[in-house]
């Protein structure tokens, strides 16, 4: 299949470029580099070192004879997006373009507004130039749990069934979500799934946990290859944080009690989610959902779990509770279904057998650039940003853009 990867410089989008071309895909990895800029104005950087794009599909094809076309897209531009669209004859298009970290949305009204006309125009406009040149095309689009929120009730894939006065219909999953972040996912599926009911797009909503992981086997054939890793408060998940903590004998940071649950996955699930998604395509006008993780943890438990695997090799790692920056329940119910996934054929792979060798091991071999200040939180849900955010030093100023402007 011919399909583009938008997002593709990001955490998920280069692993899975690579998983896709690598099963004999024809790839388009398109980004506007904006994490890379990002991490600049935020002081924060990934543990492993990245390649550039241009080097990275550089040693792809060097290695693999398989080439990955790189194209530099912004998706708030309509006319660059339509151009790309209708440049290639598409059966699929995979998008990861957005600002996805909830931390970052919440600094500011500057950094809400930057994320949701990021993430709502970007995914807007290719909705636009999708039925304008690419009518066929399958969306395969990268949600998240947190649309969700922690209802009292359990987690359906998407939808739910209602009986009201008597009638009942099949409606959408409520939705709270817990942050601006997650706020421009909940208008994403919204307007895929009116986008699907009025002009016939087929597209699928990948509602995805918390990713952890290092990599997957074509990131691991050589340095240039690698995917990012964050560790920090603002793009940092609280797993890499834990085990980036244990590395230099930091105490693990729990976030209030500790009881918030959530589900996760592996990035090597992740991959191969996207292209069971991507071969099973859903008919004209068909608007799907899936929730894609595997299991379910709460921060205490992941906590627990790094102090013991760190434990088996003689190692003593503490556990420190802070006052939690973000508005959350901290105990809850959660219990999400994930069924289609695994129907169409995944076969997961479990925190136990991927933490010490994959995680932990990598964790180690980079610990010398784990800078203990980025695990302290800067942004309270309440207050906005506690740090130097949206005030650049000289350095940094000339990365700087306005929001909402690539």
């Amino acid at each position: 299949m011919r399909v583009i990867v938008f997002g593709a410089d990001g955490y998920l989008g280069w692993p899975t470029s690579l998983h896709l071309s690598a099963r004999g895909h024809d790839v388009i990895a398109a980004d506007n580099l904006i994490r890379r800029r990002w991490d600049v104005l935020c002081g924060t950087e990934s543990l492993v070192p990245i390649a550039s794009m241009k080097r990275r599909v550089e040693r792809w094809k060097a290695l693999t004879g398989r080439e990955i076309k790189w194209e530099k897209l912004d998706l708030t531009s309509l006319a660059d997006t339509t151009a790309l669209i209708t440049q290639y004859q598409l059966e699929a298009v995979v998008h990861f373009a957005e600002q996805r970290s909830a931390p970052y949305s919440m600094i500011s009204a500057q950094h809400a507004v930057e994320t949701q006309v990021n993430n709502v125009v970007g995914t807007l406009n290719l909705l636009f130039a999708l039925r304008e040149s690419a009518p066929d095309c399958h969306l395969v689009k990268l949600g998240t749990m947190g649309e969700y929120g922690t209802p009292n009730i359990d987690i359906e894939e998407g939808f739910i069934d209602i009986e009201h006065n008597g009638r009942k219909d099949r409606l959408p999953f409520p939705k709270q979500p817990g942050s601006f972040y997650h706020l421009s996912k909940v208008h994403d599926s919204h307007n895929i799934m009116f986008t699907c009911r009025v002009w016939g797009i087929r597209a699928t909503d990948l509602n995805q946990g918390v990713v952890y992981g290092t990599g997957i086997p074509e990131t691991d054939m050589h340095g240039q290859l690698r995917t990012r890793f964050d560790y920090d408060d603002i793009w940092g998940t609280v797993l890499n944080r834990f085990c980036s903590q244990a590395a230099i004998g930091y105490p693990l940071t729990v976030y209030g009690e500790g009881g918030q649950t959530r589900g996760f996955l592996d990035i090597r699930d992740t991959v191969r989610c996207v292209e069971l998604a991507m071969l099973n395509a859903p008919e004209r006008g068909e608007f799907r959902v899936f929730n894609q993780f595997t299991e379910q943890f709460s921060v205490r438990e992941l906590a627990e779990r790094i102090k013991a695997a760190r434990a088996h090799h003689g190692l003593e790692t503490s556990i420190e509770h802070l006052p939690n920056p973000r508005t959350e329940l901290e105990a809850h119910y959660y219990n999400a279904k994930h069924q289609h996934l695994l129907d169409l054929g995944l076969v997961p792979h479990k925190l136990e057998d991927s933490l010490i060798d994959r995680v932990i091991g990598l964790v180690e071999r980079y610990k010398k650039r784990i800078r203990p200040e980025l695990f302290v939180p800067r942004v309270d849900w309440r207050r906005g940003g506690t740090g130097d955010f949206g005030k650049p030093s000289a350095r940094r100023r000339r990365v700087a853009v306005a929001p909402g402007i690539r």
